[in-house]
């Protein structure tokens, strides 16, 4: 404006040719403001906010001139004037202009009568649609395959022929093994086979620090997939989930277990019509006996490391983006026998280090090769062998009614025991 003081005056001009400048913008309304002007000052600080909407300054820049008393009032015109046009500041419009940059003072959540937390607000169980995955992209395993299909698949597959034949959907499947072994890979390659959701549930989803929330917690995922129907209900590491209540006498497991029981056949087992429950687990001998009596998880499958042609394409699928050349698939797959998925995996990430270090080490880049994927796999301590360590002794004196004979059968094939 024309009546401005020169250092206004010049601090406008400064602002229009750097209008982006906040500090400078804030400097400007500041003099307004102790120049009542008010109304000039809120403009100036609203531009300031759009830049720099978390500036601390610029609200309470705002707030002050916001609160500032208005100019005086002019005398009123005598009756012979003509009322002229009002050209005060459009407050409207500036609170229209901040009112998603100023928050409001308070925020009010509503609450029950009983004084609990409104339902809404609790965090819904992540459940994943029907995947892509099925059973025909795990390489290799047909035993696995072959097991799942006759224990779990077929029966599903074929409504009318297990309706013939009175066969129960009842139950579960348990997969053991050792660990790094693909069985969480397996429970997503199943639920992609039925169509259905997956939802993956482990301890950290249910243990609560409260008493009586652990159970609800495991209530709340067996409604949740009963509303997902069809929904695969994948318990991992269900030793933690369902230990022997023996050893849970004194802890609040206990209880979780009991939920869990009742959850899989109580009165209301009906309703889990069209939830399938999977679970897996590394130590079977540490999960309560009541879980795998039938009509529970009274089907098991052993998930062993993966064979010939697994390896293969466990390999396959880690080299793909690797920049590789003339590499023996072959004599890489016969070098890594007795390694896990995970082991495998860490055979090609230790062969892109040495071909990397040496390219560094050269100057000269160069592709990864099969030798550096045999001394990856010749450094690879195969991981499963001290689940097989453990599981010997279990095989030789804890199989009772002969729960691990696919356990004995595989470990005097490999003259482990």
């Amino acid at each position: 404006m024309s009546d401005d003081p020169p250092l206004i005056q010049s601090l406008r001009t400064a602002v229009a040719a750097a209008p982006a400048d906040v500090p400078l913008r804030l400097h400007l309304a500041q003099l307004l403001l102790e120049a009542d002007r008010a109304d000039e000052a809120v403009a100036e600080a609203a531009v300031a906010l759009q830049h720099a909407p978390g500036d601390a300054l610029a609200r309470d820049l705002m707030l002050r001139a916001m609160g500032a008393p208005p100019a005086p009032v002019p005398p009123a015109p005598s009756p012979a004037e003509r009322p002229r046009p009002r050209t005060g500041f459009d407050w409207k419009a500036a609170e229209d202009q901040v009112a998603d940059v100023v928050p409001p003072r308070f925020a009010e959540t509503p609450v029950r009568a009983d004084g609990q937390d409104d339902p809404g607000d609790a965090e819904a169980w992540d459940v994943e649609g029907p995947g892509t995955v099925r059973l025909a992209d795990v390489g290799g395993m047909q035993d696995v395959k072959d097991r799942m299909e006759a224990a779990f698949l077929a029966p599903l597959r074929n409504p009318e022929l297990r309706k013939l034949y009175g066969k129960s959907l009842r139950g579960g499947l348990l997969l053991y093994g050792p660990p790094g072994c693909g069985k969480t890979f397996i429970a997503r390659a199943v639920a992609g086979e039925l169509g259905a959701a997956f939802l993956s549930v482990s301890v950290n989803d249910v243990l609560d620090m409260w008493i009586g929330n652990s159970e609800r917690n495991m209530h709340e995922v067996f409604e949740t997939a009963r509303r997902q129907a069809p929904c695969v209900v994948f318990l991992d590491e269900l030793d933690a989930l369902g230990a022997k209540r023996s050893r849970t006498a004194h802890s609040g497991m206990r209880n979780v277990v009991n939920q869990l029981l009742s959850e899989l056949d109580g009165i209301e087992s009906a309703a889990n019509e069209g939830v399938f429950v999977l679970a897996a687990t590394n130590v079977p001998w540490d999960v309560d006996n009541a879980l795998r009596r039938p009509g529970r998880l009274d089907r098991t499958i052993l998930v062993l490391p993966p064979d010939g042609p697994a390896r293969e394409a466990i390999l396959r699928y880690h080299l793909r983006e690797r920049p590789i050349e003339n590499v023996d698939v072959g004599k890489l797959v016969k070098a890594t026998d007795g390694l896990s998925g995970a082991d495998l995996a860490h055979v090609c990430e230790a062969a892109a280090e040495r071909a990397l270090l040496d390219s560094v080490r050269t100057g000269t880049v160069r592709m990864i090769n099969t030798r550096d994927l045999l001394a990856a796999a010749k450094e690879t301590v195969p991981s499963a062998e001290p689940w097989f360590a453990s599981a010997r002794n279990v095989a030789m004196f804890a199989n009772e009614g002969g729960m691990y004979d696919d356990l004995v059968a595989y470990l005097k094939k490999r003259r482990k025991l």
